[in-house]
């Protein structure tokens, strides 16, 4: 394990990814467990990684697998024996730092695969596809939960515009 680069990537990337795992998960306190979770496999194991944003990359990519696996687990023991099953109250912080962020809680009130949609969609990035292959789901499946967490979000955001103004385009005659 090295720990000097491990002392690196905390000292220089652990507000974004506790911000990350806070993104994925809801929580604050489960956002910080996802990251330490998520140190700890990528460092138990000698990996060649070259430097802190390498580490951050990798770091993030685990935590990103670590919580899509987590959600499928969740989602599968409900559909198996759903009167057993009670989700679980959230009673920590993270509920009096959501109450200040109107992002955050329009995200809390997401079911947690339509949140990780967004995370994934608009946080990385990733393209429709992308996240259909990360998240082991159809395309369509991808974009009914964009389209579901979109309708949630524009009640709880406001309808945000989704594309800006056509800009005019001057068509300018060939010189001859």
């Amino acid at each position: 394990m090295d720990d000097d680069l491990i002392g690196q990537l905390l000292d220089t990337a652990a507000g974004r990814l506790a911000a990350y795992g806070y993104l994925l998960t809801g929580s604050q306190h489960a956002g910080q467990d996802l990251v330490q979770d998520a140190i700890v496999k990528v460092f138990v194991k000698q990996r060649r990684l070259e430097n802190v944003r390498a580490a951050e990359g990798y770091v993030r990519s685990a935590m990103r697998t670590m919580h899509l696996d987590q959600v499928r687990r969740d989602a599968s023991w409900r559909s198996k024996m759903p009167q057993l099953v009670n989700r679980p109250e959230r009673d920590d912080s993270a509920d009096d730092l959501a109450a200040r962020d109107l992002v955050g809680r329009a995200l809390a009130g997401l079911p947690p695969q339509e949140r990780a949609v967004v995370v994934l969609r608009h946080y990385d990035d990733l393209q429709i596809q992308e996240i259909a292959a990360e998240m082991r789901i159809s395309e369509g499946t991808v974009k009914r939960y964009l389209s579901q967490a979109h309708a949630a979000l524009a009640v709880s955001l406001g309808r945000i515009e989704e594309s800006p103004q056509p800009v005019p385009v001057l068509v300018r005659k060939a010189k001859s």
